[in-house]
């Protein structure tokens, strides 16, 4: 990067005022700070869009894993029932019991799928959170190692939970009675 101390600031200023001229140099120096501007605003706007597009990207292969698993589930609780009816219809006895209210028949198959269901509910809670504290890291200002030190806020808060907890509690003896 250009290294632009304050000495050669000067210099180019002092090499303007001679070559341009001191009525024409006012107005090329708002035109050069008008040109930066847009090309700042340009890049700011630039970035903005790559990061938007990334974290489209990710929410798009997140949705994609959501739908994954899914589609495993369903495919699973698909299989459990094709089972389910394999011995129901093989074996009527089972079903009597079960009618009759004695679950040791079927508890083995509920069971599996409810700690399948479990530890898909799991893993997707876990790459949300992992997501949103990624995204939170990428779009923080300041260090989290600086807020820590400096006794700055480590965790965002929405609006609405900073007026609840805030929001002075009702007491029983009013002020205006």
């Amino acid at each position: 990067m250009i290294d632009l101390g304050l000495s050669k600031i000067a210099i180019i200023g002092v090499v303007a005022l001679i070559v341009i001229g001191p009525e024409k140099l006012p107005r090329v120096a708002r035109m050069a700070g008008t040109l930066y501007g847009r090309a700042q605003r340009y890049l700011n706007q630039v970035k903005s869009e790559v990061s938007r597009e990334i974290e489209l990207e990710e929410l798009k292969n997140l949705q994609k894993e959501v739908q994954d698993a899914a589609h495993s589930v369903k495919q699973s609780v698909e299989k459990s029932m094709h089972g389910v009816e394999n011995s129901i219809s093989g074996n009527l006895a089972e079903v009597e019991n079960a009618w009759r209210g004695d679950s040791s028949a079927y508890d083995g198959h509920h069971d599996a799928h409810e700690a399948m269901l479990r530890a898909t509910n799991d893993d997707l809670a876990r790459k949300a959170r992992e997501f949103r504290r990624k995204k939170l890291v990428r779009n923080s200002a300041i260090p989290g190692w600086y807020k820590q030190r400096h006794g700055g806020k480590l965790h965002v808060q929405s609006a609405a939970a900073r007026v609840a907890r805030f929001r002075p509690r009702a007491s029983s003896s009013s002020f205006y009675s």
